[in-house]
């Protein structure tokens, strides 16, 4: 008996740049100083931001939500002050960032207003995000500005960051604020087109990678550790910032940014390297969550219960009993009337808080505590079920 030739299954097709920003929600953007300010002048390159201007409303036209994390507010001031060339000292550093940060704002304003956007500054230090608490307020007001219709611009604190309290370079930040902020794709803007097997400009053998599934020794081992005169970062930094973003379920590309229209650029196809997400951001966030130890827990009625399960956030109504010491941000198990664990989530409350509350309707916290208070004693976004 003969049986005709199969034909082998088509190989699926290679996802594009223009895939994945199609489908992305929000667009996290990192420029570096090197693109924002001319080495010349000490200028902010208007023409360029312009550009990137006009990607950022195209994005949002088609209904995404963009952060723009900006270096460029010391190259900016130093100038301004009259710095010389070279290494500055930390307090020159601190000076220079609180002349530029005005500079800088006002260049993202200029280009961005006239094309109806509203822009918001938003000044971070390391504390911000690896403090439970100071995270979840940077979150929601990320949550909010984008919920209004704002286009964050994001930089470090340069003002009052110290050694002890930095990021350290703004690929890191980036990384960070990608996952504040719920992002799906992270673009760093760079003098690079990519992440190469070796270093290009020393040999010549060198390829680039389209893309990296995951960020391991071998791929960390074909970084290298500079940066240019401008910037702090190198593609070290940059895979740092690829293995943090992934993590949180967020794309990432490395593109070169020195072109007119650097965003439309990538979607049309400009050489780049795209590092996979690990899963979605909000999957990525609720591991997270659920892979925290508690620190107390939160017993609430049958009510409570059956609104979880409709994807509803806890209200202190449902609250019937408070067990532990927790602060606000801290961990805790949301159980049952039966006794079992339903949740596993992020206290919007401290535990001497929540017990005042509990009981209560969410419009009574601010007469119980004395102080305006959130509605939620658990957001829905800070629960894993």
């Amino acid at each position: 008996m003969s049986h005709a030739p199969t034909e082998a299954p088509a190989a699926a097709p290679a996802e594009t740049s223009a895939d994945i920003l199609g489908r992305a929600r929000r667009v996290v953007v990192k420029i570096g100083s090197a693109l924002l300010v001319a080495a010349e002048t000490g200028r902010p390159r208007l023409d360029w931001l312009e550009g990137l201007a006009a990607d950022v409303a195209e994005l949002r036209g088609r209904g995404k939500a963009v952060v723009v994390v900006s270096s460029g507010s010391i190259a900016l001031g130093r100038r301004a002050l009259g710095l010389p060339a070279g290494a500055l000292t930390l307090e020159q550093s601190q000076a220079a960032a609180a002349v530029g940060q005005i500079r800088l704002a006002q260049a993202y304003e200029s280009v961005l207003a006239p094309l109806g956007i509203t822009t918001a500054q938003v000044l971070l230090t390391l504390e911000d995000s690896e403090n439970r608490r100071r995270y979840l307020n940077s979150r929601r007001t990320f949550e909010t500005l984008l919920e209004l219709g704002v286009v964050p611009i994001v930089n470090e604190n340069d003002t009052v960051a110290t050694d002890e309290i930095r990021y350290g370079d703004n690929d890191r930040l980036a990384a960070q604020v990608a996952a504040m902020a719920g992002g799906d794709v992270l673009v760093l803007l760079s003098d690079v087109d990519g992440l190469y097997t070796a270093d290009p400009r020393v040999d010549p053998t060198a390829r680039r990678l389209d893309r990296v599934e995951r960020v391991t020794a071998a791929i960390e081992a074909m970084a290298g550790g500079v940066g240019s005169s401008l910037s702090k970062g190198g593609m070290k930094t940059k895979l740092m910032a690829a293995r943090a973003a992934t993590r949180a379920g967020c794309a990432m590309a490395i593109v070169e940014g020195n072109r007119p229209r650097p965003l439309r650029a990538l979607a049309e196809g400009a050489p780049c390297t795209w590092f996979a997400a690990d899963g979605d951001p909000r999957a990525a966030r609720k591991r997270w969550i659920s892979g925290m130890k508690p620190r107390g827990r939160i017993l609430v009625d049958a009510g409570a219960i059956a609104a979880l399960g409709r994807g509803k956030s806890l209200l202190p109504a449902g609250v019937t009993a408070i067990e532990g010491g927790f602060s606000r941000g801290d961990p805790v198990e949301i159980v049952g009337p039966d006794g079992a664990v339903a949740a596993r989530a992020l206290a919007g409350y401290d535990a001497a808080e929540a017990r005042v509350i509990m009981g209560h309707r969410s419009d009574r916290i601010g007469a119980l505590l004395g102080y305006p208070g959130r509605a939620a004693l658990v957001h829905r976004d800070d629960m894993a079920l």
